[in-house]
């Protein structure tokens, strides 16, 4: 990421921009908040750390500046200053600063502070790319929409309870099922790509066909693994790419793109399969009918160990009474959603 570095002191700009570096940012250095406003209007910088004291216009003042404008995607500003009473505080957040940085700095702290703005940016580009995204894929398909809310459900409720586990403990925590929940919508997403005979068939593909479809998993990995190599410090992308990639991976190694078997299977990937066979058994799709909560129940427990892994069916089965709550939830949701739609024209004929 770029950081813009604010600072009018030759020896204390040459220690910010040495710093910066040191951590792997790219910096661009300006004398004076005047200077920093004008590459800030760039559109390239979204990461400030400014001085307080500097003519023309102090770091207060350029805070203001960044705040008056309408951008679009946020700019976290850090403002460094040897002001540190309540007062200062308090006209430095007025002014729109998000965090402060006390003079002499250490450079540890600066590190800190700098990847704390990093993640709160990636907040922002995390939510905007998995809702454009998942759009793009429920527009091919008008069953999708609800699938994937469903989904997401699914996946939260699974990940919950396996982060209980002392065998998930390490590597199952909250902000490891917020990413779950987030990204398992984008699991189909390489059906973009999927020609609408296929997509929209109605009856059972031919063998030729199902090639076709199995490349959905393909296309959406590269396209998710392109971002994540250009975007590597949003995480939510890497998820994301062994989601799409991986779901249709079975745990005897009989599933699709790469025959990975067991634990080779990323644990977001073997979650995402157990949610995503289950909506698909539960709901109506243009190629079958809905089946019952508890037929569902017994196909999926018949594919313990073969299909899917035995613990995240053992979390299912722990919760399957909200796995049905969620499917009644939004059975509701669409009730509603139809009464509230306005009755179609009728057209009268003269005969």
């Amino acid at each position: 990421m770029r950081v813009l570095a604010v600072e009018d002191d030759c020896v204390s700009a040459e220690i910010l921009e040495n710093s910066l570096k040191h951590f792997g940012f790219e910096v661009t250095t300006a004398k004076n908040g005047r200077e920093a406003f004008e590459l800030i209007r760039t559109g390239r910088y979204r990461l400030v750390v400014s001085d307080w004291e500097m003519p023309e216009m102090n770091g207060v003042e350029l805070c203001r500046q960044i705040r008056q404008r309408q951008w679009s995607s946020y700019i976290y500003v850090i403002l460094v200053t040897s002001h540190n009473e309540v007062g200062s505080v308090v006209e430095g957040l007025n002014a729109g600063a998000d965090d402060f940085l006390a003079k002499p700095f250490q450079p540890e702290e600066l590190r800190v502070r700098l990847r704390t703005g990093e993640r709160i940016l990636s907040l922002e580009s995390r939510d905007v790319v998995i809702f454009a995204l998942a759009k793009l894929a429920e527009s091919r398909d008008p069953e999708t929409g609800a699938h994937l809310e469903r989904m997401r459900e699914y996946c939260r409720i699974l990940g919950e309870e396996l982060s209980r586990w002392d065998k998930f403990r390490h590597d199952v925590d909250g902000q490891y099922v917020q990413l779950l929940y987030l990204t398992s919508p984008l699991h189909d997403i390489g059906k973009v790509g999927i020609p609408d005979r296929v997509l929209l068939k109605p009856g059972r593909l031919t063998p030729e066909e199902f090639e076709i479809m199995k490349q959905h998993a393909v296309i959406g990995g590269s396209t998710l693994d392109a971002a994540a190599r250009a975007y590597p410090e949003a995480q939510f992308l890497t998820m994301a790419r062994e989601i799409a990639l991986t779901h249709h991976e079975r745990y005897d190694g009989t599933g699709y793109p790469r025959s990975l078997h067991g634990e080779e299977i990323p644990l977001c990937g073997r979650i995402t399969a157990v949610a995503d066979v289950y909506d698909a058994l539960t709901t109506r799709r243009v190629y079958k009918p809905a089946i019952s909560h508890e037929t569902a129940r017994e196909m999926i427990i018949e594919g313990r160990g073969t299909q899917f892994d035995p613990d995240v069916i053992e979390a299912f089965l722990r919760h399957e009474e909200d796995f049905v709550e969620v499917g009644r939830r939004f059975d509701e949701q669409a009730v509603l959603q139809s009464e509230k739609q306005p009755p179609a024209l009728v057209h009268s004929v003269g005969v």
